[in-house]
């Protein structure tokens, strides 16, 4: 069985605040995917063991909710972004978006750094992402270099997984902005929101192809042929010696 941390009075308190403001954070979600002009490309299909995340976090801290802490089946997703007009260097770009978060997430949610120094990112820093509706929560850097950079979800956030930002050149030279998320639901109500209902996975969804199309922005350039999306869903029962009871 995998490890729980007990859902305290705190945690479900703040998840039952984070539920009434629901209906404010669909509503802006809603809006902005009305007036896009970017075009998104989207693609879902189902996905094996390859689409399992990097190994578990190297310090073992038990705030850590890893993938085998979630429910329900495992979305592995890849968001990409061509940037055409740039001249920055992939860590220029980085140097940029690590700079502040604030500058590259959608308005409606807010990076508050709990842990480490303001103006960069690095191994160990902490944030909560404050979002108006059930999916806000605590992060932490467990990876970055030059080029890119990880969180962690930790116990309290409604999600179980991890996330990736990175900078690239393609082989033409162009700059390329890359996030690649392994999400499971982190309890059953978000277990509910996001595949029942199908809300959550859609606002994260909305999130990052914003960040996608920010990063462009922050470039100083434009994307080239809009947003590119890749869903890959895996049942985690075929992928563990014992299935998974989730």
């Amino acid at each position: 069985m995998p490890r729980r941390e007990p859902v305290t009075g705190t945690i479900r308190s703040r998840r039952v605040g984070a539920l009434l403001r629901w209906p404010l954070g669909i509503a802006v979600v809603s809006w902005r995917y009305f007036w896009r002009t970017t075009p998104v490309h989207r693609s879902d299909r189902a996905g094996d063991r390859s689409d399992l995340p990097p190994g578990p976090v190297p310090d073992g801290d038990e705030r850590v909710q890893e993938v085998r802490d979630g429910y329900g089946p495992l979305l592995h997703r890849r968001y990409a972004v061509r940037i055409t007009g740039s001249r920055l260097r992939p860590d220029e770009l980085m140097s940029r978006l690590m700079r502040d978060p604030d500058r590259w997430s959608p308005e409606f949610a807010v990076f508050r750094r709990t842990r480490g120094d303001p103006g960069t990112i690095a191994v160990g820093d902490e944030f909560l992402v404050r979002m108006p509706g059930p999916w806000d929560g605590p992060v932490r850097v467990v990876s970055a270099d030059p080029t890119g950079f990880a969180f962690v979800t930790l116990h309290g956030h409604l999600e179980a997984g991890r996330i990736e930002f990175r900078a690239a050149a393609d082989d033409d030279g162009r700059l390329r902005f890359d996030i690649e998320s392994w999400a499971r639901p982190g309890d059953r109500l978000s277990h509910l929101l996001y595949n029942r209902l199908r809300v959550a996975k859609e606002v994260q969804l909305n999130m990052w192809t914003h960040a996608c199309i920010r990063a462009a922005v922050l470039a100083d350039g434009r994307p080239d042929g809009g947003v590119t999306v890749h869903t890959r869903r895996v049942d985690m029962r075929d992928t563990a010696d014992r299935p998974d009871p989730r």
